[in-house]
């Protein structure tokens, strides 16, 4: 795990320990969950060139190999 801080307001503050209290957790238990429960549910942003760019082919991926070996011999490709 990576250790982070992070700093709350101070009535969220207060929830979060009563809500550990309550529910016999920890703190950064609860955290981690709403963090990864948020996470899974927002759509992450792609690299930036995915998608931006059409070949105007459908085969491309099945292609691969022959298409890089070909760059490669002219020299388009390291």
């Amino acid at each position: 795990m990576v250790k982070t801080t992070v700093y709350l307001d101070p009535d969220v503050a207060l929830a979060l320990r009563q809500m550990a209290a309550v529910q016999g957790r920890s703190q950064a238990e609860l955290i981690r969950e709403a963090l990864a429960s948020y996470t899974r549910q927002v759509a992450r942003p792609q690299p930036k060139g995915i998608g931006a760019y059409s070949s105007g082919r459908s085969d491309v991926s099945e292609r691969a190999d022959e298409l890089l070996r070909k760059a490669t011999q002219e020299g388009k490709w390291p």
